[in-house]
């Protein structure tokens, strides 16, 4: 049977504002920041797992993902409940997921399935948000726009705890921006830190000319110019003393040198080049979108970023309108669910990921590098017709009360299986997990304490996240 992980967790008061400046900067994030505050334990006390990762890549299966046909099945239930699937053994005795999953099968000692996430938000735009910032949109189960006033994506978090050291941006997003269901969907910016601390956004990555082209140094621009065009900016910065927590002086000071070190870096441009990977690794990937962004996110973790979040899909729902083109289809399958995953997203999901995680293992990645797969939520159990929504065949609603995902690398504990559903996959059985629990997580194999503060930019402390990391699933 598969290792079974017991969930241990600490809900310790918070300290206060005062605590934080009494404690100062924490030797455990490693570095000198203003307005960044935590305690100073060991990472020995931190428990396992702690700092082991140099790298996050968050691949983001918007849209909800099907617990039930893909990580959870129920081969027992009722076929209204288990759906049309058969579930397949993996290399883990006990252990079986979804049959349309053969190469992810033959990995499973390479990751961690966690089947009691849960929280109750049940729409695209705000429960996208909870996942991608750890904490709750105020108007729940609602599709909401971005605002400045949002809480910034977790990367955008990162970089003003711990900016990058080797590439101009600490966050890249690949094939964004997410919309949910047509409009850019929350979650995935700056929120109230500024556009300065936005991760830097890229689309479509089998559009290879575009996108080198805008890391190019305009043709009649010399390299002297410039350099003098640097300068300036560096000497405005200096001689307007800006106050870096305004954030429209700040953004565009930051902006501005970020574009330079982006133009001017040839490690920065040869990080975006796919066509320097040997064409059958490419092929393997998978050479649709979502396959070449998993490439691109083992690229940008070689080249030194520490956060990616790769958009799986970059729309929730597009196959209503580009039934044909695989590359729009999204999770949110209220019918003809079992068509849509069978022929159009397990089966690149299964090559690019699977890749993905061969991949960063082949180049001594994965030890240093935490690969999370997620969603916003699941799918119900029950197998149903919805009259509302384009298709002809059943599809599974909206679900956030229990739902999947998989983590691998940095010390993960290959092979094991955290949490238990109910007989259906409807509910937790045993040690729930929340969205802010699993950015805790994701935040502590980074060497970051989930109780970390930062300042915002009225000097206000925000907690980095408001769960506990689940240290169980760390060997």
């Amino acid at each position: 049977m598969p290792q079974k992980l017991t969930h241990l967790k600490s809900r310790r008061g918070l300290p206060t504002r005062r605590d934080w400046l009494r404690l100062g900067v924490p030797a455990t994030l490693g570095m000198t920041l203003p307005g960044v505050y935590a305690s100073a334990d060991s990472a020995t006390q931190r428990g396992a797992g702690f700092g082991q990762a140099k790298s996050v890549i968050v691949v983001f299966t918007s849209g909800g993902q099907s617990q039930l046909d893909t990580w959870d099945p129920k081969p027992t239930a009722p076929e209204e409940i288990r759906g049309v699937f058969r579930s397949i053994p993996t290399t883990i005795p006990g252990l079986r997921i979804c049959e349309h999953l053969p190469e992810l099968a033959k990995l499973a000692s390479r990751y961690a399935i966690i089947r009691s996430m849960t929280h109750d938000d049940l729409d695209h735009g705000s429960a996208c948000y909870l996942a991608l910032t750890g904490q709750f949109h105020p108007r729940k189960s609602s599709n909401p726009p971005p605002r400045p006033t949002d809480f910034p994506a977790l990367g955008a978090v990162l970089k003003r705890v711990r900016p990058a050291r080797r590439f101009p941006h600490t966050a890249v997003h690949v094939n964004g921006p997410l919309l949910a269901p047509i409009e850019i969907a929350p979650g995935q910016f700056g929120g109230f830190l500024g556009r300065s601390y936005e991760p830097f956004e890229v689309g479509n990555v089998t559009h290879r000319d575009h996108l080198l082209e805008g890391l190019q140094r305009p043709a009649d621009v010399s390299a002297d110019r410039l350099l003098s065009r640097r300068g300036l900016v560096d000497a405005l910065e200096l001689a307007s003393r800006i106050d870096h927590r305004l954030p429209s002086a700040a953004d565009k000071v930051t902006l501005a040198r970020e574009a330079y070190d982006l133009i001017n870096d040839p490690h920065v441009r040869a990080a975006f080049d796919l066509e320097r990977e040997p064409p059958k690794l490419r092929q393997r990937y998978g050479l649709d979108r979502s396959g070449q962004a998993c490439l691109t996110a083992r690229r940008l973790v070689e080249a030194g970023v520490p956060w990616v979040t790769v958009f799986f899909n970059h729309g929730i729902r597009g196959q209503d309108d580009h039934p044909d083109d695989t590359d729009e289809y999204g999770w949110d399958t209220h019918n003809d669910i079992f068509v849509s995953l069978k022929d159009h997203l397990l089966p690149r999901f299964d090559h690019s990921v699977s890749s993905l995680v061969e991949d960063l293992s082949a180049k001594g990645l994965l030890g240093e590098t935490l690969v999370c797969v997620m969603g916003e939520f699941g799918r119900a159990p029950l197998v149903a017709i919805e009259k509302n929504f384009v298709g002809s065949s059943p599809g599974r609603k909206h679900w956030a009360r229990c739902y999947s995902v998989v983590l691998a690398g940095a010390g993960v504990t290959g092979g094991a299986v955290y949490g238990r559903s109910d007989r259906i996959a409807a509910y937790p059985q045993a040690d729930p997990v929340t969205p802010g629990d699993l950015a805790a997580t994701l935040f502590h194999a980074l060497g970051i304490p989930a109780e970390t503060h930062y300042e915002d930019l009225t000097a206000r402390p925000q907690r980095i996240v408001t769960g506990s990391p689940v240290t169980k699933l760390f060997g």
